[in-house]
């Protein structure tokens, strides 16, 4: 794991142990490896009483929720006790990209409420996101830059770790300028 402007970055397999305030930033060849990586670092909160909370696309969800399942989890009984939580990338992004940009106050409405929430009743609280991938996929590389200074500044609140994922071909050979 090596680190980039105070956030670890890595593409390999290492193990993804967090702290509180800890913002990882991972780059994956494919979905398997992706959900492989992604369900580990989530199965250790939730099998210490902690919460995970997952900002995906439906797709990759679906493939975490297999391989949590595979490790023993409930996912059903798991959401009702409040120790996985499961949101659209997309939707959740709605609100609070607007013209092409993220509004600080609309990010802070719409992602603040479930961290602070989580991390009232459980300890560790880790974040997976791939909001920050849709947008640089998009061709809006400046937005997804300032969505992840956004979580950075939340981190500053609240005792959560983050892991946001891209996919590496998405990030090779500057394929974005942004807008």
């Amino acid at each position: 794991m090596s680190f980039l402007n105070g956030e670890a970055v890595t593409s390999g397999t290492d193990v993804l142990s967090t702290r509180p305030g800890d913002h990882v930033v991972l780059f994956y060849q494919d979905d398997d490896g992706l959900a492989g990586r992604v369900s580990e670092y989530l199965l250790e909160a939730i099998q210490q009483d902690g919460a995970a909370i997952v900002i995906a696309t439906p797709a990759h969800r679906l493939l975490f929720e297999r391989r949590l399942t595979q490790a023993g989890v409930d996912i059903a009984a798991a959401q009702v006790s409040g120790s996985y939580l499961a949101l659209d990338a997309s939707e959740t992004m709605r609100r609070f990209i607007i013209a092409d940009w993220a509004d600080p106050a609309s990010f802070w409405l719409a992602i603040s409420p479930l961290i602070r929430q989580a991390a009232g009743t459980r300890q560790p609280v880790r974040l997976y996101g791939e909001m920050v991938a849709l947008l640089w996929d998009d061709g809006l590389v400046n937005a997804a830059i300032e969505v992840e200074a956004m979580w950075n500044e939340l981190g500053g609140q609240y005792p959560f770790s983050l892991l946001c994922a891209y996919p590496a071909h998405s990030v090779i050979g500057g394929r974005y300028l942004g807008r």
